[in-house]
């Protein structure tokens, strides 16, 4: 395989079973072989699209002073704004060179799970711009009913009931992150990259980005693949949580991102299921006299583990962050 491939998704949204197994045979089998693809006719229009990249150019021309005043240390679920030299997804590598800021599912701060206090259901935090959180809760929502469609397909594809997975991501963990990775060689950088090397965490992630390239693949057979911007498609990929469902039927795909030659912006969004969830090997995904590849776990048990891993250096120095989210 040369490259990702390219799915036309808008046949999921099609009354005929016959449009909608097409399209899911054809989502299975990049989620079997390199476990990334492009999707296009995915119904999410270009002009919010390119309101959300202008609310994130907004957001990160501010001062150091107003993205601090949202600083995701402030936030238990780590929702917010996260600078740069402080994440690195490659444990065994530099810190990544990029700055961040994170929203979770919108919940109000009398919603009985935040009172509660329960893991991954905090309040987002707000930068002060005109519009700014219409705007990304617009796209947030408009992500999450593209995640029902996708899954809708996965769960056809893996001859499971198509709304298997509907309930599951109704008030779902999932991050929507906005990122701006500056202009530089790696030799700028001593070495760093935009995104170290990693897997993602949870479900399906849809990326867009600005036109600017960075992100590469990790092929089965160990080389790189540069996955360029592909007008108006998204990029997607399988997270760890699918592909322990899958019983290793789908594989996560380890990616990085390079130092970009010009300004970069990503919009990225990751679908984690409902906290409470608990994620075990789907009947069909085991073979008869098979094994089961991974003990089950909940979304919340498998985030908190991976984050504390990400997030070790910032918990050390802060006590704010008694519970690490997306």
């Amino acid at each position: 395989m040369e490259g990702l491939p390219i799915i036309d998704v808008s046949g999921l949204r099609s009354d005929d079973f016959a449009t909608r197994l097409e399209v899911a045979k054809n989502l299975g089998e990049a989620c079997r072989t390199i476990g990334f693809f492009y999707i296009v006719g995915h119904g999410i229009p270009q002009l919010l699209q390119d309101a959300v990249f202008g609310g994130a150019k907004d957001f990160f021309a501010g001062t150091d002073e107003e993205k601090d005043a949202v600083a995701l240390v402030n936030s238990a679920h780590n929702r917010g704004y996260l600078g740069f030299g402080k994440e690195r997804l490659d444990e065994y590598s530099n810190f990544d060179h990029k700055e961040s800021f994170n929203i979770g599912l919108d919940l109000a701060p009398d919603d009985p799970e935040v009172l509660a206090g329960k893991a991954f259901r905090g309040v987002n935090q707000w930068p002060e711009i005109p519009a700014w959180r219409e705007t990304m809760l617009e796209y947030y929502d408009a992500c999450h009913q593209l995640e029902f469609q996708i899954h809708r397909g996965l769960a056809l594809d893996l001859d499971i009931d198509e709304e298997f997975f509907t309930e599951k991501l109704a008030r779902p963990a999932a991050v929507l992150r906005l990122l701006r990775y500056p202009a530089g060689s790696a030799a700028d950088g001593k070495g760093e990259l935009g995104a170290g090397a990693h897997t993602d965490y949870g479900n399906i992630t849809i990326l867009a980005v600005n036109g600017v390239a960075g992100l590469q693949v990790r092929r089965r057979d160990g080389v790189w693949l540069d996955a360029p911007s592909i007008e108006n498609a998204f990029v997607c990929n399988i997270g760890d949580c699918l592909m322990r469902w899958t019983n290793d039927v789908y594989i996560s795909t380890p990616h990085r991102v390079t130092r970009p030659v010009e300004e970069r912006y990503s919009v990225v969004f990751f679908m984690e299921a409902d906290p409470e969830t608990i994620v075990e090997a789907v009947p069909s995904c085991i073979e008869s006299g098979g094994s089961v590849h991974y003990p089950p776990i909940t979304v919340r048990d498998y985030l908190n583990g991976r984050l504390e891993v990400t997030y070790e250096h910032l918990l050390e120095k802060s006590g704010v962050m008694s519970e690490v989210s997306r």
